[in-house]
């Protein structure tokens, strides 16, 4: 399936977190920090208020965006105002 964000909104990928220590300790979904880092995957059409490319990595607000999933891996749907930094 393809996903075309419209206007001041971006589609990203939400980087999987780690589920086991280094030691080999099992963390819970319910105990481990919701990432807050994505790849952009698609951009509007709105460049005066969208400032990311496709393929850069970014900081999310932690609340934000509306989650799909696309071919069966979890995105987000995110306003351009939700990006708080471009990782380099």
């Amino acid at each position: 399936m393809k996903v075309k964000p419209l206007a001041d909104r971006i589609l990203v990928k939400m980087e999987k977190t780690e589920s086991k220590t280094a030691s080999g300790i099992i963390i819970p979904d319910t105990a481990q920090e919701k990432t807050q880092t994505a790849v952009v995957i698609a951009v509007g059409d709105d460049s005066e208020k969208i400032k990311v490319k496709a393929g850069e990595r970014v900081m999310y607000d932690k609340y934000a965006g509306t989650q799909v999933k696309i071919d069966g891996e979890d995105h987000l749907i995110l306003k351009a105002a939700d990006v708080i930094a471009v990782i380099e």
